[in-house]
């Protein structure tokens, strides 16, 4: 799909969804090429070995990343991220809290939640498209200003435009 660099030069990327959230996402993201909100860049996580912590420490948008006993949100039936339905936008620019180190990851940098280019924020153009859609922004207990998923457990998921 297309998308907004940080110079605001159109680029093309993909992100890996399950088909029931497919038409969600692409309305979502035409809304923020529209707006030209900035993305770094779009990858699927396999470009990092499926390694999802290369993939946030190199500011990859990607959705969907098969899940280990040891990562967040295991087991797999139950991810967001395993089941194509949860989407990492920014991480550099949107951090989270691992409560495993008690650090900010892929850094502290943004925890502070300023607007500025590429940050999610309440009420901002990310946070309306993906509301609008359905999705849940930080479905988990501690910070994490990049996650939108469509709820935990995952389970097939119905868009409805007139949800917001």
């Amino acid at each position: 799909m297309s998308f907004v660099d940080f110079e605001g030069v159109k680029q093309r990327g993909q992100l890996v969804v399950n088909r029931d959230v497919a038409a969600s996402v692409a309305r979502i993201f035409s809304a923020l090429y529209d707006a030209r909100f900035p993305i770094r860049k779009m990858r699927p996580v396999e470009k990092y070995d499926g390694d999802a912590n290369a993939s946030l420490a190199d500011d990859n948008t990607s959705a969907y990343n098969c899940r280990t006993a040891d990562q967040i949100n295991a087991p797999f039936r139950e991810s967001p991220h395993a089941n194509g339905r949860a989407i990492d936008i920014n991480p550099f620019e949107n951090p989270w809290k691992d409560l495993r180190c008690k650090c900010w990851f892929p850094s502290d940098e943004n925890r502070a939640r300023k607007e500025g280019p590429g940050v999610i924020v309440r009420g901002g153009v990310v946070w309306k498209a993906f509301r609008q859609e359905g999705w849940i922004w930080q479905d988990i207990d501690v910070p994490d200003y990049m996650h939108f998923d469509t709820g935990y457990p995952s389970k097939p998921f119905r868009s409805d435009p007139d949800v917001g």
